[in-house]
C-alpha cells in the first residue's frame, strides 16, 4: 500500500509534467463569414500575419486586429465555413518552402505545388512577409542583368538588383518583355521567379510550356494566384514569389522576379480591405495601399559584400547577391497619372513605357524611349554597350519630333532628311521577333552597324545605304553569318564586351562588316 508521503510525491510529479504533456491551443468562434472574409471572436493573443485553421483545415490569414474581434482572409474555399465554427490558431505566422528544390515547379500563392508532381523536398522556411535590408547593407547597382532585348539593353539598361517597372496598356506586350527576360537568364547563374497575380489559368499554362520548350524552366519557380483563385492568394502571392527570390539573395546568389501584374494584386487588396471594412480613399482604395508595394518592391536590392556590414541581418549568410524586380502594371488607355501606376512608378528606379500607338504600327517591342528612364542607367551598363548606344535614346527621340514636325511641310533641308533616314532605320533595328532574346555580343555588333560610319565616309552608316524594308533581313541575315561563318569573332567579343572601343576591336568589326557587305543580297 502507498504511503501518503508517496501519494504526495507522485501528485507533486503529475502537476509538474503536466504542461509538457498536454497541448493547449487558443480557440475562437466565428462571428460572421462573407466573400472569403471572416470576423471571429476570442483570439485575443493572436497575431496580425498568423495562420488559422478551420474545422476543415482550411487556413486562414489574420489582417484585422479589433478591440472585440479578429478579420480573416480565408486562404482557400470558405464556403464550407458558418457562423458559430469554431478557429484555431496555429503560432505560425504564414511561412513558404524555399530552396533550389522549387526550381522547375509551379506553386499556389502560398507556396504550395500545383503541378501535380511530387511534394517539395525542401523543409527550409522563409516568412511571407520579412523587412526589407537596411541602406548600410545595400550596395549600388553596377552589375548588368541583360534582358536580351535591344531596345532596353541599349537604352534602358537594367542592373542586377534594380527595380524597374513595366507599363502600358493591356496587350502591349508587357508579359513577353518579362518572359524573354528570363529565357535569356540561361546559363547566367540568375535564378527566375514569375508570380502570376489574378491571370486566366490558361494563360499561365501557355506561359509555363514556353519557359519548358526553352529551357528555362530548370532555373524559374512559377508562382500562381489566377482570377478563379480567392483575394487573399492574390494578394499574398506576390509576396510568397518575394520571399522565394530572397532566399537565393541572402546566400550569395541572383535572383530575378516578375510581379505580372501588381495592378491586380492591388485590386484583389482593395476588395478584402473593403470587406475588412477599412476606411476606402482615393479609387476606394485603403490608404496603405501604397505600402502594400512599398515593402514588397524594397525587398529588391543588391547585397553588400562586407561581412561588417550584414551584422543587423543575420538571415544573410554571405554577401554580394542581389534579387532584381520588375513589377508590371497596368494602365487604362494610357493614363500614367492613375493611382496605382503613380504610386509604383515612385517606389521603382524607372519604367519601361511600353506605347500602344507604337504596338500597332507594327513596333515590337513597343518601347516609347522617350517615356522611358532607367535612374541605374549607365552605370549598370557594360562598357562597349554604353560607348556604343550613347546617341541612340538622342537620335531616337529627336526622330520623333522631326517626324511629327515633317507631317506638315515638305521643304526639308539635307540635315534633317538625313535623321529622319538614320531614325527610320534606327527603329527598324529595334524591332525584334518574341521569345528570341540576343546575346550582347550580339546586340553590339547590330548597333555598331546602325551607329558608326563606314571608313572613309563622312555620314554614312553600315546600314544606310540600304531601305527601311530591307533592315530586318540585314540584321537576320548578318547573325547567321557571325553564327557559321565568323563564330570566332563572336567569341572575341563576347570576351571583350567590358571594355572600351579600341582601334584593334573597331578594325576587326570593320572587317566583318565590309566582308558581310560583299555577300549581302537585298
Amino acid at each position: 500500500m502507498l504511503k501518503s508521503e508517496e501519494i504526495s510525491k507522485l501528485i507533486s510529479q503529475q502537476i509538474q509534467n503536466f504542461n509538457t504533456k498536454a497541448k493547449t491551443y487558443e480557440i475562437g468562434t466565428v462571428l460572421s463569414v462573407g466573400d472569403g472574409v471572416v470576423r471571429a471572436y476570442g483570439l485575443d493573443h493572436v497575431k496580425s500575419g498568423e495562420l488559422v485553421e478551420f474545422p476543415d483545415n482550411t487556413q486562414g490569414l489574420i489582417l484585422n486586429l479589433e478591440s472585440g474581434n479578429v478579420g480573416i482572409a480565408v486562404v482557400g474555399n470558405s464556403n464550407n465555413i458558418k457562423e458559430g465554427d469554431t478557429v484555431k490558431r496555429t503560432y505560425r505566422i504564414a511561412s513558404v518552402l524555399v530552396g533550389n528544390d522549387l526550381l522547375g515547379r509551379v506553386v499556389n500563392g502560398l507556396g504550395k505545388p500545383i503541378d501535380n508532381k511530387e511534394s517539395i523536398g525542401s523543409t527550409l522556411l522563409r516568412k511571407i512577409e520579412s523587412k526589407a535590408p537596411g541602406l548600410i547593407t545595400r550596395e549600388p547597382v553596377t552589375e548588368p542583368l541583360s534582358t536580351g532585348i535591344k531596345a532596353i539593353d541599349t537604352m534602358i539598361p537594367i542592373g542586377r538588383g534594380q527595380r524597374e517597372l513595366i507599363i502600358g496598356d493591356r496587350q502591349t506586350g508587357k508579359t513577353a518583355i518579362a518572359i524573354d527576360t528570363i529565357i535569356n537568364q540561361k546559363n547566367s547563374g540568375v535564378k527566375c521567379i514569375y508570380v502570376a497575380v489574378g491571370q486566366k489559368q490558361s494563360t499561365v499554362a501557355q506561359v509555363v510550356e514556353k519557359l519548358k520548350s526553352s529551357g528555362a524552366m530548370s532555373y524559374t519557380v512559377v508562382v500562381t494566384a489566377s482570377a478563379a483563385d480567392p483575394a487573399p492568394l492574390q494578394y499574398l502571392a506576390p509576396y510568397t514569389g518575394c520571399a522565394i527570390g530572397e532566399y537565393w539573395r541572402d546566400i550569395g546568389e541572383h535572383a530575378l522576379i516578375i510581379y505580372d501584374d501588381l495592378s491586380k494584386q492591388a485590386t484583389a487588396y482593395r476588395q478584402l480591405s473593403l470587406l475588412l471594412r477599412r476606411p476606402p480613399g482615393r479609387e476606394a482604395y485603403p490608404g496603405d495601399v501604397f505600402y502594400l508595394h512599398s515593402r514588397l518592391l524594397e525587398r529588391a536590392c543588391k547585397i553588400s559584400q562586407s561581412i561588417e556590414d550584414l551584422r543587423s541581418y543575420p538571415q544573410i549568410t554571405r554577401g554580394g547577391g542581389s534579387l532584381t524586380a520588375l513589377p508590371i502594371v497596368e494602365t487604362q488607355a494610357n493614363d500614367v497619372s492613375a493611382y496605382i501606376p503613380t504610386n509604383v512608378i515612385s517606389i521603382t528606379d524607372g519604367q519601361i513605357y511600353l506605347s500602344p500607338d507604337l504596338f500597332y504600327a507594327g513596333q515590337r517591342p513597343a518601347v516609347n524611349v522617350g517615356l522611358s528612364v532607367s535612374r541605374v542607367g549607365s552605370a549598370a551598363q557594360l562598357t562597349t554597350m554604353k560607348q556604343l548606344a550613347g546617341k541612340m535614346r538622342l537620335e531616337l527621340a529627336q526622330y520623333k519630333e522631326l517626324a511629327s514636325f515633317a507631317q506638315f511641310g515638305s521643304d526639308l533641308d539635307e540635315k534633317t532628311t538625313e535623321q529622319l533616314e538614320n531614325g527610320v532605320r534606327l527603329f527598324e533595328l529595334l524591332k525584334q521577333t518574341q521569345y528570341q532574346p540576343e546575346a550582347v555580343e550580339m546586340q553590339i555588333i547590330q548597333i555598331y552597324a546602325a551607329t558608326r560610319n563606314i571608313p572613309n565616309t563622312k555620314s554614312e552608316t553600315w546600314i544606310r545605304r540600304y531601305d527601311k524594308k530591307s533592315i530586318i533581313k540585314y540584321m537576320a541575315d548578318l547573325k547567321d553569318f557571325l553564327r557559321t561563318e565568323r563564330p570566332e569573332f563572336l567569341e572575341y567579343l563576347r570576351s571583350n564586351v567590358d571594355r572600351k572601343l579600341d582601334e584593334a576591336i573597331i578594325l576587326k568589326i570593320n572587317e566583318v562588316l565590309s566582308e558581310f557587305a560583299n555577300i549581302f543580297k537585298i
